[in-house]
C-alpha cells in the first residue's frame, strides 16, 4: 500500500545529538583528535581586555577558519553560511543547534587585531607541526625547500596583452613613478602601509636592488613577474620547508617573488625549525635556484648541512667550445690542467719569496700560456677566438666543487625523488585548497594564508595517515 504523504510536524520537544549523527568515520573526527587549541586562551590572555562584553570564542574562529581552509571554503561570508547549516561543520566547531554563528566581519576584525599582533596562527601551525613529530612523522634527516608563485587578487592582467598597456594604468603604475607621489600612512590603505613598513625586510623591500616593471597601487609589496614563461602578473612566494620523510611542513614564509627573497627565505625557515623545534637536518634537497655560492657556503659550513642542490653555474658553454668542467684542477699546485694537458695559472710570475704566491680565498682568472694554446691541436674546440684561454675560479669554488660531489653521489637521486614531495604539496595548495589566488592583500594578509593553509595540509596529512579508529563494540 502506498504510504501517505509526509508533512512536517512541528514538535514541542527535540532530542538531537550531533555527536551521534556525524559518523564515526568522518575526516573532521580524525583532524579533531589531532588540532590541539587548549592553549590559545593562554596565548590571547593579554590581548584582551579584562572589563567589558565578552568577544567571540577565539577557539571557535580558529576551528572554522581550519573547516575553511581543509575544505577550500576561502570566503568567510560563505564559511559561516556552511558552518551554520553542515551538521558536522557544527559539531567540529563544538556549536549546538541553537548557537548562533559569528558574522563573518569578526574574522576581519581580529586578524587585523589581536591575532595578528600575537601571531596566533603562526602558533597554531607550530603546534600542528609538535603533533606531527610526537606522531613520528618528522623524521628530521632530511629536508626539502622549494617556493610557489601565487597570483595576487588585483584584477586580470592577461588585458594588458590583450588590449594594450594602458588598460590598467590606474590600477598600476611604473615604480619610479608611483614612488615619487607624497603617501600619507595615516591615510594610506592597510597594504600600503603594510608595504612601508617592510622596505627594510629581506623577505621583501630590502630582498633586491632591482625594480620590478610595475608596482601594483593596492599591494605594492607584490612583485610583477613573467617567470612562468607567459603573460606577466603580481604574485607573492609560498615558501615550504618540508620533512622529506612524510612530507610534513616544518615551516611557511611569505615572500616577494624574486630569487633573492626566496633563499632567505629558506635561511630563516631552517633557523626558525631549530629555534622552536630543535630540529637540524643531516641534508637538503633544493633546484638550482638556491645553488647559488653564498647560499651553498651558508649552508656547508656555517651550518653544516649536505647540499644536494645543482650548483648554479655560468662556466658550461653551449657553443661546443670547452667548457669549465672540462678543465681539471690541481689543488696541490694551484692550477687548471686544460684538455691538451698544458697548465694554466692565474699569475706566471716568480717570487722569491713562496708565500706571496700562495692560494688564497678569492676569484682568479687562470690562463694559459701563447706560445701553448697557438700550436694546439685543441686550439678551434677551446679558444677559436681568443689567442688564450682563461678560465675563471669563484672564490669559494672548493664549497661549489663539495656541492657537485654531492649532486653526483649515489643517495643524490633518491634525494631528488623526496624533494619532489615539495612541489606535490603545492599541487594540493592550488587544486584541492583551492588556494591558486589569493584573497588577502599585503605581507601581513599573504603570510596570514599560507599559515593557515599550510597548518590545513599537515592537519589533513595527520589525518590520513593516523585516522582515528572507530570503536568496536
Amino acid at each position: 500500500m502506498m504510504g501517505p504523504r509526509q508533512e512536517a510536524q512541528a514538535a514541542l520537544f527535540y532530542e538531537f545529538s550531533l555527536e551521534y549523527h556525524v559518523p564515526q568515520e568522518h575526516f573532521l573526527r580524525s583532524i579533531d583528535r589531532h588540532l590541539d587549541l587548549s592553549r590559545i586562551r593562554g596565548h590571547l590572555a593579554d590581548f584582551y581586555s579584562h572589563t567589558g562584553r565578552p568577544s567571540v570564542d577565539p577557539e571557535l574562529m580558529i576551528r572554522m577558519l581550519v573547516v575553511g581552509y581543509c575544505f577550500s571554503i576561502r570566503s568567510e561570508r560563505r564559511l559561516c553560511e556552511e558552518v551554520h547549516l553542515n551538521l558536522a561543520y557544527r559539531w567540529f566547531c563544538r556549536l549546538d543547534l541553537s548557537d548562533r554563528i559569528p558574522d563573518h566581519s569578526t574574522f576581519s576584525k581580529n586578524r587585523h587585531g589581536r591575532f595578528r599582533e600575537s601571531d596566533l596562527l603562526r602558533h597554531v601551525f607550530e603546534t600542528t607541526v609538535a603533533r606531527c613529530m610526537k606522531e613520528g612523522l618528522v623524521g628530521g634527516q632530511g629536508f626539502a625547500v622549494d617556493a610557489s608563485l601565487i597570483h595576487c587578487p588585483a584584477g586580470d592582467y592577461e588585458a594588458i596583452y590583450r588590449e594594450g598597456a594602458d588598460v590598467q594604468k590606474h590600477n598600476f603604475s611604473n615604480p619610479e613613478d608611483w614612488a615619487a607621489r607624497e603617501i600619507d600612512p595615516t591615510d594610506a590603505p592597510r597594504a600600503v602601509r603594510e608595504y612601508l613598513d617592510t622596505l627594510d625586510n629581506e623577505a621583501f623591500g630590502a630582498a633586491t636592488t632591482a625594480k620590478p616593471k610595475f608596482t601594483a597601487h593596492a599591494d605594492p609589496a607584490s612583485q610583477w613577474t613573467a617567470a612562468r614563461k607567459g603573460p606577466a602578473f603580481f604574485a607573492y612566494s609560498d615558501n615550504y620547508l618540508i620533512d622529506t620523510d612524510h612530507g610534513i611542513i616544518m615551516d611557511v614564509d611569505a615572500s616577494r617573488s624574486n630569487k633573492t627573497a626566496e633563499v632567505g627565505a629558506m635561511r630563516k625557515m631552517l633557523d626558525r625549525a631549530e629555534e622552536r623545534f630543535g630540529v637540524k637536518p643531516d641534508w637538503i634537497a633544493a633546484d638550482t635556484a638556491y645553488g647559488s655560492s653564498d647560499t651553498l657556503v651558508w649552508l656547508t659550513l656555517k651550518r653544516q648541512i649536505l647540499p644536494f642542490i645543482p650548483v648554479f653555474d655560468k662556466g658550461e658553454r653551449t657553443d661546443r667550445t670547452f667548457s669549465r668542467s672540462d678543465f681539471t684542477w690541481d689543488d696541490e699546485n694551484d692550477r687548471y690542467i686544460c684538455p691538451g694537458g698544458k697548465e694554466m695559472r692565474h699569475t706566471w710570475r716568480t717570487y722569491s719569496d713562496p708565500k706571496r704566491n700562495a692560494p688564497v680565498w678569492k676569484s682568479r682568472n687562470y690562463r694559459a700560456l701563447k706560445s701553448d694554446c697557438t700550436g694546439c691541436e685543441l686550439k678551434a674546440k677551446c679558444c677559436p677566438n681568443a689567442e688564450t684561454r682563461s678560465v675563471h675560479r669563484d672564490k669559494y669554488e672548493i664549497v661549489r666543487d663539495f656541492a657537485r660531489q654531492c649532486t653526483a653521489s649515489e643517495f643524490n637521486p633518491k634525494a631528488q625523488a623526496r624533494r619532489k614531495k615539495v612541489e606535490m604539496l603545492f599541487a594540493h595548495l592550488k587544486r584541492i585548497l583551492g588556494l591558486g589566488r589569493l584573497r588577502l592583500r599585503g605581507p601581513c594578509g599573504v603570510q596570514d594564508e599560507f599559515t593557515l593553509a599550510a597548518t590545513a595540509q599537515n592537519l589533513r596529512k595527520l589525518a590520513k595517515l593516523k585516522p582515528m579508529v572507530p570503536a568496536t563494540g
